[in-house]
């Protein structure tokens, strides 16, 4: 299982068309997607789990393609780097 971070998404974007968006690559486990808490915009990001190989196969697809007149881009999530987490 991969994880997808999904940068350039806009305002106007709904859940439902970024589901069926990766739906056609493969199964979408799950999907966190960020909306702003006052307009419940989109905030211009999402996180998808999906199996590696369809991942892989979404990521090639779906990077650097228009959506909804935006270009958005995809790649695999690299977490918070270890020891990068500053002073406490």
């Amino acid at each position: 299982m991969l994880t997808l971070v999904v940068r350039g998404l806009p305002p106007t974007a709904t859940e439902s068309g970024l589901h069926d968006l990766f739906a056609a690559h493969g199964k979408v486990f799950n999907m966190k997607v960020n909306q702003d808490f006052f307009t419940g915009q989109m905030r211009g990001f999402a996180m998808i789990d999906m199996e590696g190989h369809e991942a892989r196969a979404a990521i090639a697809a779906l990077n650097g393609r228009d959506f909804l007149g935006k270009t958005i881009y995809v790649d695999v999530d690299k977490g918070v780097p270890k020891g990068k987490r500053g002073r406490r």
